[in-house]
């Protein structure tokens, strides 16, 4: 074996102990916890089948939220100087310094009725009465978005460094406006980064519990609180399980279609151009 492939090894250990172990007993147990027909109940009830649609419509309109703030801001990154570059890196970084869960309070705090946000807006007139944000999809977005963000800015900055700083003069030297030469060469060379950040995201998104559960409401229901709900309020193991599994198959299939327009190869091999 060659010696450098032994760097895998605890790794793959890894990931087979913690990861497709677990993930093998999750799917024997939702088999045999009582019978197969724990997936059934997607077919008693369509608020399941509805909660795990509006979980796959938040994590792509996380996604979309994360690639306009995270590409303009990766691009700031990239053209900054030294100094700028790394405020930039930690003020990207300060959502790893305090956990999701203080976070999530924090934007209850900030969004709430009688919040931050609000009380500022009555007191300046620009608002008659207190806008309702929190308890709705919009609010789930907003504190997903913030913890997110980090996932889709770094993979972005990295396969920017990795474009030749040459190439935007040279189109420019052929004639091209800078705007084009920037749409016609850089944004092609940084869509490895683009996909990369794009599942990380979301991938993330579709697992979300915390936000989802302090945030939202009974109409922006992810499919986790559902889980956490059948396992610890109802104490029902096996449909808990079945219901894991088919987010993990969702998570699974969404990106199989994202596989046929988009080369997984591209989203990871940032200097294969």
């Amino acid at each position: 074996m060659d010696s450098w492939a032994l760097l895998a090894v605890p790794g793959a250990i890894a990931l087979v102990a913690f990861f497709l172990l677990p993930l093998g007993l999750m799917l024997i147990r939702s088999l045999t916890d009582p019978s197969p027909a724990n997936y059934l109940v997607f077919t008693t009830s369509d608020i399941y089948v509805r909660v795990l649609l509006n979980t796959v419509l938040v994590s792509i309109a996380c996604t979309v939220v994360c690639l306009l703030l995270g590409y303009p801001y990766a691009y700031a990154m990239h053209r900054a100087g030294p100094g700028l570059s790394l405020i930039l890196t930690a003020a990207i970084l300060l959502p790893f310094w305090s956990s999701a869960l203080v976070r999530s309070y924090a934007w209850l705090v900030l969004l709430r009725e009688t919040g931050v946000i609000n009380s500022l807006l009555l007191a300046a007139g620009l608002i008659a009465s207190p806008f309702k944000v929190v308890r709705t999809e919009t609010a789930v977005i907003i504190g997903m978005c913030h913890i997110l963000l980090p996932f889709m800015v770094f993979p972005i900055y990295a396969a920017m460094r990795r474009i030749d700083p040459n190439l935007l003069p040279a189109a420019a030297g052929l004639g091209a406006h800078p705007f084009r030469a920037m749409r016609k060469v850089f944004v092609p060379l940084s869509l490895p980064g683009v996909y990369a950040g794009s599942l990380i995201v979301f991938v993330v998104a579709l697992g979300f519990y915390v936000v989802p559960a302090l945030l939202g409401g009974p109409r922006s229901l992810m499919f986790s609180e559902l889980i956490v709900s059948k396992v610890y309020d109802e104490l029902d193991f096996g449909v808990g399980a079945a219901m894991a599994m088919t987010l993990a198959a969702t998570t699974l299939i969404s990106l199989a279609l994202v596989g046929r327009f988009v080369k997984f190869g591209d989203a990871v091999d940032y200097g294969a151009r």
